[in-house]
């Protein structure tokens, strides 16, 4: 019979790692599953500004390796695993399943987190990896005195925009508004950086290119007039989307899959708890995150106390 412990977290992003370093303090048995490395996208993340306790601003895979060693040190359990295919209830035991593996416990902190938007549009999947990107800060350096485009208006496309900055001879920002979405910080940043240049009231239309990205092509809302841009790179901030293809059938979930909680992070099955990117709440911030962590494990440690 394989081994069952108090609590598993799937995903070790902020929230996981945090909820980890709760129900290790709290000696309950834990296990974090992750299907990539530890960190999650805040592991990819170049500078984490708003993270408090961090003046100068801290890396984010500095950040989230702190956040591991800090939960291994309390003594939780991380595995890699193939993606989690299934989680189900049975009595008391709470199940987690992957391709090849079974877990069990008597509860579970769903942390998985969310990955980048695709937009869908002809171009993007042909040439992903060949020029189109989801992590300036992985694929950046790979862009030094060329010209990129980043598709967003929010903080991570601007943040990230800022990022390529320090390679790129120029970086488009393109939005579909008429002004960014981002903090007024890195509003006013991106504004005064002459490397920066910005197509308003546009969607992307198309990624062009034979074998690698040699040309985007936008079209502006109002007046529908289609222009072409010629760029080495193109990255997407258009939002994300959550990791939770898994809770399908078992997880009440929102119209995008975002997982609905009560108050105490519980979903609407007893003993299944949700944080993080993956739950239906309003900012997705690591902060955020790590708040939810602590909760949904100090309402775990509760949960099993009155079973």
């Amino acid at each position: 019979m394989s081994e069952k412990y108090d609590v598993i977290i799937i995903g070790a992003g902020p929230a996981g790692l945090t909820a980890g370093l709760y129900t290790g303090r709290a000696r309950l048995k834990t296990l974090i599953l992750e299907k990539a490395t530890a960190g999650g996208q805040a592991a990819t993340t170049d500078l984490i500004e708003n993270y408090p306790g961090f003046p100068e601003g801290v890396g984010g895979f500095q950040l989230t390796e702190l956040m591991k060693q800090q939960a291994l040190e309390f003594g939780a359990e991380i595995r890699e695993i193939t993606p989690v295919a299934t989680i189900e209830a049975d009595g008391d035991d709470r199940i987690v399943k992957t391709e090849d593996e079974s877990f069990t416990a008597s509860s579970i902190i769903i942390a998985s987190g969310s990955e980048p938007r695709a937009l869908g549009i002809p171009g993007e999947e042909e040439l992903r990896g060949r020029g189109v990107s989801y992590c300036a800060t992985c694929d950046g350096a790979f862009y030094r005195d060329k010209v990129v485009a980043v598709i967003g208006g929010g903080n991570a496309a601007v943040e990230e925009a800022m990022f390529l900055t320090r390679f790129a001879s120029k970086v488009y920002i393109v939005h579909r508004r008429s002004e960014l979405r981002a903090d007024k910080i890195l509003q006013e940043r991106a504004l005064k950086n002459e490397k920066i240049n910005f197509v308003w009231d546009a969607h992307l239309r198309k990624v062009l290119g034979t074998g690698k990205v040699e040309e985007i092509v936008v079209e502006n809302k109002n007046n529908h007039e289609r222009t072409s841009l010629q760029v080495d790179g193109v990255f997407f901030y258009i939002g994300t989307t959550p990791n939770t293809v898994f809770c399908e059938g078992v997880i009440d979930m929102d119209s995008r899959d975002f997982i609905f909680t009560d108050e105490k992070l519980q979903t609407n099955v007893p003993g299944i708890f949700a944080a993080g990117d993956c739950r239906a709440n309003l900012v997705k911030q690591v902060a955020v995150a790590v708040g939810e962590g602590a909760l949904a494990a100090v309402e775990v440690a509760r949960y099993l106390e009155e079973v």
